[in-house]
């Protein structure tokens, strides 16, 4: 009896066609990778959780911490380069300008072979430029990708479940506590030393004139 193994890369893969959102969804589950397709790049931005701030006029939206929707992780993004709306370059910006997915690799799918298109959103971060109809042969240079995010991202989550253990047991070093007198306490005090110091030495000054003095004879 065969085991089912489960994806081991979760891919959004956004394009207005029906036609090849099924087909770039079929290569990627024979890839073993789990697909959430949509039509459109808003709708990527919404299951981001980044939909709000693309409609909003506000430039420091976009740099601000966005509302996660949805709770599973993205591996991949691969997105068609013409569709009506928002261009796969335009959805290319707002994903590298999130704090949040800038980490998240983005393919662009296109059946125009244009230089300057491929050029510009390989310049914007884009991880490789696919002419249609993707082949499977083409998707063998996604894993790379994909396993560099993930390991990054087990690696950090790792880390901070360290830093949780660690952190009670780190104990605060008690500052010690040295004692600054106000200028005058501190002149005063030195005069106070002084002055006993006098004191002592006068008593043994006095103490040794006030014993007799004896004159010791020798008698042959």
């Amino acid at each position: 009896m065969g085991t089912v193994t489960e994806p081991q890369f979760h891919v959004l893969a956004v394009d207005d066609s029906l036609f090849d959102r099924k087909m770039i969804e079929r290569l990627l589950q024979k890839s073993s990778c789990q697909v959430t397709t949509v039509d459109s790049g808003s709708k990527a931005l919404e299951f981001l959780g980044l939909g709000e701030s693309y409609e909003s006029d506000d430039l420091n939206a976009s740099s601000s911490s966005p509302v996660i929707h949805q709770e599973v992780e993205i591996n991949l993004i691969i997105t068609d380069y013409c569709m009506p709306g928002m261009t796969g370059y335009d959805l290319l910006k707002r994903v590298k300008e999130s704090a949040a997915f800038r980490s998240i690799p983005v393919v662009i799918m296109s059946s125009e072979n244009v230089p300057a298109r491929i050029s510009r959103c390989l310049e914007e971060g884009a991880e490789e430029f696919f002419l249609k109809p993707v082949k499977l042969a083409d998707l063998t240079k996604l894993k790379p990708h994909m396993m560099k995010t993930k390991l990054k991202k087990e690696s950090e989550k790792l880390a901070k479940e360290d830093n949780a253990v660690l952190k009670p047991e780190i104990r605060e070093e008690e500052p010690s506590v040295i004692e600054i007198l106000p200028p005058h306490q501190g002149v005063e005090q030195e005069s106070m030393l002084r002055n006993n110091k006098r004191k002592a030495m006068a008593e043994v000054i006095s103490t040794d004139r006030s014993r007799p003095k004896y004159n010791i004879t020798t008698s042959v």
